[in-house]
């Protein structure tokens, strides 16, 4: 069993506000990398615990350097760096995907660094006319390369995101999300608990989750949060200023722009 564990960092353990991800308080920033190799290492576990052959890691977060090979349970490979034509590279064959460290779409309220691929750029994603974010477009994804997503881990509004999503997935809610910048949080030590228990039951019961029916053409729109140059062509509609959308049979295609 081959196991691919795709990891962002705003829904890590630990991790309440911005400050955490940003130059600001580099003592903050190097914690949150810590908590962040601390829950993979945690999915890691859990992973071989139910019997997996394979683990393969995506540092997810940014430009994809954020824990270091030295920080990561040795028995797990890491993908590290930026592959702009595929969202999952090191993926081929995996029997099983885990969301790790998500966060809510653009605009949940209550969620815990909330966004949609981009807060500086992005207002609003939409997929087929549905409001969507990193969760519902990842599954969807993963669903394209024949990959089941088995368990989505985050704050409670990421969980709930999931669920609606894709009925039946395993979650794991490591905290409770108050504002943006604002989380109750759990001791690490329990949150890495939590994280390799849910990932075993996950795993142990992969078979029987349903991946999403896929459907095409899809379209993605997209709102963005200030005006600028939108791209043109024969597959981009200009929908005003700061509105376009992009129709294709690959949701993973039409995120590369």
């Amino acid at each position: 069993m081959k196991v691919y564990i795709f990891c962002d960092i705003e829904g890590i353990s630990g991790i309440a506000g911005g400050c955490y991800i940003d130059n600001s308080r580099p003592e903050l920033l190097a914690a949150a990398r810590r908590f962040m190799a601390g829950d993979i290492n945690a999915c890691v576990e859990g992973c071989f615990r139910a019997g997996a052959d394979e683990v393969v890691v995506r540092d997810g977060h940014g430009s994809g350097f954020n824990v270091t090979c030295e920080m990561i349970d040795p028995r797990a490979d890491l993908v590290q760096g930026v592959a702009p034509r595929c969202r999952f590279p090191g993926a081929e064959g995996a029997d099983a995907m885990i969301l790790l460290g998500y966060h809510a779409m653009a605009g949940a309220a209550g969620a815990v660094l909330e966004h949609s691929y981009s807060a500086a750029g992005f207002q609003t994603l939409r997929f087929n006319g549905r409001p969507v974010g990193e969760i519902g477009l990842d599954i969807r994804i993963a669903a394209e390369h024949g990959i089941p997503v088995v368990m989505v881990s985050g704050d409670d509004k990421a969980c709930r995101e999931a669920e609606e999503w894709l009925p039946g997935v395993t979650t794991c809610q490591v905290k409770t999300g108050y504002d943006t910048h604002c989380a109750r949080l759990i001791a690490p030590e329990r949150a890495h608990r939590l994280i390799a228990e849910r990932t075993t039951e996950a795993l142990r019961r992969r078979t029987s989750v349903r991946m999403p029916e896929l459907e095409y053409p899809v379209t993605l729109r997209w709102e963005l949060v200030e005006r600028h140059a939108v791209p043109t062509g024969p597959d981009v509609t200009v929908i005003d200023a700061r509105t376009y959308e992009k129709s294709g049979d690959s949701v993973e295609k039409l995120l590369i722009w």
